[in-house]
Formats: C-alpha cells, structure tokens, sequence
C-alpha cells in the first residue's frame, strides 16, 4: 500500500548539481522518517541522509557539506540537493521510509526503485 517513487536522476559532470524527489503515499506514512541511500556497482548499499517528521536531519560523512535533505510542509515528498559532485557519488539512489531516521538500511521497512546518478570527469 506505501508507494515510493524517486525521479531526478541523471548524467552530470564533476563539480555540477542535481536534485532528486521522491513522492510519498499511503496509510502513516507521514509519521515515518524518510532517507536517501545509495548503492554504486559492486558495493554495499550507504546511508546518505534521512529526515524525521519533525525536520531533524542525518547525513553521511561522505556527503557532509555537499548534499541537503529537506521534506514539502505535508511531508510528503523529500529531495535531495547534490552539490559538488564528485565521481565517487555515482550510484543508484533508493528513497525510504522508517521509523527513525537511523543510518542502517534494514531499519527501513519501504524502498523505492531506484534512480541512477552518474558523475564523469
């Protein structure tokens, strides 16, 4: 019944910016904490950041000072702002919902399906 649906995803060079979205919906689902991981070809999927329903906020250490999460004022619907992109952030991006906003993928009970970020240099 809990949807999730990223979009935003895409091809960017080195240094530039993109934004991703995700569209919330179903029963509760505003009460839940929503995060972005990612998972880069051969590796282990990597919190990135999560946002609580009072606006508190995470990040990964990678991503410190370069990406921001912010959520709408209904809360359905939570971005993530990319900046100074580097190769290394190439990776399928996953939105989620959890109760909190914990760095630990499977303490997340919905996952959408993904939306690719490449960066080249």
């Amino acid at each position: 019944q809990v949807q999730l649906v990223e979009s935003g995803g895409g091809l960017v060079q080195t240094g530039g910016s993109l934004r991703l979205s995700c569209v919330a919906s179903g029963r509760t689902f505003s009460t839940f904490a929503m995060g972005w991981f990612r998972q880069a070809a051969g590796k282990e999927r990597e919190f990135v950041a999560s946002i609580s329903r009072s606006g508190g906020t995470l990040y990964g250490d990678s991503v410190k000072g370069r990406f921001t999460i912010s959520a709408d004022n209904t809360k359905t619907t939570v971005y993530l702002q990319m900046n100074s992109l580097k190769p290394e952030d190439t990776a399928v991006y996953y939105c989620a919902i959890g109760r909190l906003k914990v760095p630990i993928a499977d303490l997340y009970d919905y996952w959408g399906r993904g939306t690719q970020v490449t960066v080249s240099s």
